[in-house]
Parts: C-alpha cells; sequence; structure tokens
C-alpha cells in the first residue's frame, strides 16, 4: 500500500506527539519534587544552606539557557533531549547515596545543566518537526496538552510522594525519581528530527550570533520574545505561595493539599484548551490575561474557598496565555535559530520570576498573601489593555 503525503504527514505527527506527551509526563513525575525540601532538612541543613541551593540551581539555569539553546541549533536537539534527564537523575542519585550539603549543590548543577539542555531544544524540535510534516498550525494546540500532561505529572506524583516516602524513605522516593529520569531518557530516544541538510554543522558561536541578530532585526519577533516573560513569570512565581494562600482561607493544613489540586487542575485545563484560543489573536489573548487578572484579584481578595475557584480559572487563563504566546512566538522565528531564541525567552522569564519573588516578598512581608496576590494581578490587566491599544494602533 502506499501512503499519500497526508498520511506520511499523520504519521509522523501522530509518532511526534505521542513522544511529545509521554516525555512531558515523565519528565514532571518525579516523586522527589514534593518533598526534597524535607529531604534537605533531614540531612541537617539550615534554612539558609537550603535557600543557597536554591540560588545556585536559579544561577545554573540562568548563566545555561541561551548558551544550551544556541547548542540545541548547532547540534541535534534530540541528543540534548536524551542527556538531559540522564544529568537531572545523576544528581538525584547523589541526593539519596551521599546525602550532604556538597551532594545536593552538586545535584542542583547538574539538575540546572539537564533543565537547560532541554528547554529550548524541546519545543524548537517539535515546532519543525510540525512544519516538515505540513502542521505548524497545531502546534499551540500540541504544545498545549504537552503541558496538560506535565501537570496531570505534578498532580500524580503529589498523591504518591507521601505512600512512597511512608513506606520506604527518602531512598525509595529517590529510587523511582531516578527511574523516571532514565524513563525520559529511553522516552526521548523515540522522537524525530529532520533537520533541514547542514543545519546542525554550524558553529555554536555562529548559531547564537544568528538567533540573536534575527530578534535584532525582525520588530514581530522582539515583540514576542518579551510577551512570553511578561506572561508567563507572575503567575509561575505565584504558584510557589498558593500554599500559603489557601492556608488563610482558614482550612487545616491536611486539607491544603486537596484545594491545591483544584488550582492545578485549572492550570491543566487552561492547557487542553489553548489551542482553542489562537484562533481569536491577539483580542482573545488580551481577553484572558485581563479575565485572569480581574478573576485573580477577586478570588484572593475574598479570602474563601469558594474564591479559589476564581483562583483556579485565573491560572488556567494564565497558563492558555502562556501557551498562545509561546505559539506565537514559535510562527515568527526561523527554524535555524529557533532554540536559541526559546532560551533567550527562558532566560528573561528566569529573571522575571525573580523579581516578582522580590516584589511579592516586599508586599507580603506587611500584608496578608491575598493582597499579594491581588497586587500581582494588576500587570496583567495593564498588558491586556496594552495589547489591544497596539493592535488598535496597528489597524489604523
Amino acid at each position: 500500500m502506499t501512503l499519500t503525503p497526508t498520511r506520511v504527514g499523520d504519521v509522523r505527527v501522530r509518532r511526534l506527539t505521542t513522544t511529545l506527551y509521554g516525555y512531558s509526563f515523565l519528565e514532571e513525575f518525579v516523586l522527589l519534587y514534593p518533598v526534597y525540601a524535607l529531604l534537605f532538612s533531614d540531612a541537617g541543613l539550615s534554612v539558609w544552606q537550603i535557600s543557597s541551593l536554591f540560588a545556585l540551581w536559579s544561577v545554573t539555569a540562568v548563566l545555561l539557557e541561551v548558551p544550551s539553546g544556541a547548542w540545541a541549533d548547532a547540534v541535534s536537539r534530540r541528543l540534548l533531549l536524551w542527556v538531559g534527564p540522564l544529568l537531572t537523575g545523576a544528581g538525584f542519585a547523589l541526593w539519596v547515596l551521599v546525602p550532604s550539603y556538597a551532594a545536593f549543590a552538586a545535584g542542583f548543577v547538574l539538575w540546572g545543566i539537564g533543565g537547560a539542555l532541554s528547554s529550548g531544544a524541546l519545543e524548537a524540535l517539535v515546532y519543525d518537526e510540525l512544519e516538515q510534516a505540513g502542521a505548524a498550525d497545531r502546534f499551540a494546540r500540541v504544545l498545549g496538552r504537552a503541558r496538560a500532561a506535565g501537570l496531570v505529572a505534578v498532580m500524580a506524583a503529589m498523591g504518591l510522594a507521601g505512600p512512597v516516602l511512608a513506606w520506604g524513605g527518602h531512598a525509595a522516593v529517590g529510587a523511582a525519581s531516578v527511574l523516571v529520569c532514565l524513563l525520559t531518557s529511553v522516552t526521548a530516544l523515540r522522537f524525530p528530527e529532520h533537520r533541514v541538510a547542514g543545519a546542525v554543522r554550524r558553529g555554536w558561536a555562529a548559531t547564537l550570533r544568528a538567533g540573536l541578530g534575527e530578534a535584532r532585526r525582525d520588530r514581530s519577533v522582539r515583540g514576542a520574545l518579551l510577551l512570553v516573560p511578561a506572561v508567563a513569570a507572575v503567575w509561575g512565581a505565584l504558584d510557589e505561595y498558593t500554599p500559603l494562600l489557601v492556608r488563610e482561607t482558614g482550612v487545616a493544613d491536611t486539607t491544603v493539599p486537596g484545594l491545591l489540586l483544584v488550582i492545578w487542575g485549572g492550570a491543566t485545563a487552561g492547557s487542553l484548551l489553548a489551542g482553542e484560543g489562537e484562533r481569536f489573536g491577539t483580542t482573545g489573548l488580551a481577553l484572558l490575561l485581563g479575565g485572569g487578572g480581574i478573576a485573580l484579584a477577586v478570588g484572593t481578595v475574598a479570602g474563601t474557598v469558594p474564591g479559589l475557584l476564581l483562583v483556579a480559572a485565573a491560572f488556567g487563563a494564565f497558563q492558555a496565555a502562556t501557551v498562545l504566546a509561546e505559539a506565537r512566538l514559535q510562527h515568527r522565528i526561523e527554524d535555524t535559530g529557533r532554540a536559541t531564541l526559546t532560551s533567550v525567552v527562558g532566560l528573561g522569564t528566569e529573571l522575571v520570576t525573580v523579581a516578582v519573588f522580590a516584589g511579592y516578598a516586599t508586599v507580603a512581608s506587611g500584608h496578608a498573601h491575598s493582597t499579594a496576590f491581588a497586587v500581582s494581578a494588576v500587570p496583567y490587566v495593564v498588558l491586556a489593555v496594552g495589547l489591544i491599544a497596539v493592535r488598535r494602533w496597528r489597524a489604523a
């Protein structure tokens, strides 16, 4: 039987998407995530030492984000997606085999390197493969589903970490996490990769210059580069404080995880629905941001459990908007610098996130967490108004 070009494209897309969904799930299905702070504390580390580990992790990611993206444009992206989880798994193994400050620090460096290797490479590979299969218009839908798979994995890891920890301690949780990293690496080998001939032979420095040069030349690319951190960083930082927000509603600590799952469920729904929002363009993106900002402010100021449903809706809107902003960027990038510029976005998001942490701490140090969340909603309303104003100005 002879396959038509359409059938061949469908087969390639199906293989790509099933691999992507599996990779995205396994990448986040790490039982250590909810409990590694407990591991550090049980090993005798002080709060200052634990904070220094988080800082080391962030610094590693910031320093390597853009160089690793350029490398992903210069070599095989599938190779980096294979190596990244192996480095992360090696870091987790160090944590449970020789629990000490030095081992934890080395593990965070390995984790930071592994994450940097895959961050720009994954989206670049997926978009290029979809484009070659004539399905680039499906990118937002595919990316949204991949993010949803990752969120489901996070929720599953939250649910399983406690029982596994009770059964086998940190060693069991660590062993399960290393195994998942190995499975993630094996899954990466199934990714198709059909690069343009000669695309992987450019030097690292030349690739970096080419990618950054595209951003300088093309105003639409610059705008998309700025939009993604503006959309993703604020709510991404707020996620770290949601347990404290939930506790302020007056519920028992044992109820907090269940309510957090409601908020994560909202974000998951946003991922799944993101592809449908692409047809509405800039107006739809602005409505998501503005509506999400209002829902976040109202839901947090209410200070009640029902108000958390509005927070879940807001996180769903922000997740969908993040996927749409990332898809907008990918549509504007030339394939030769795709991973480089995707990593530039990752760097920008990290830096803005650090600024949001500082701003949140300033507000929350003298006010309730609900107030800090409500203040953090303001940038989204302002951004929504700005997007509408720019669209009308260009249409005039």
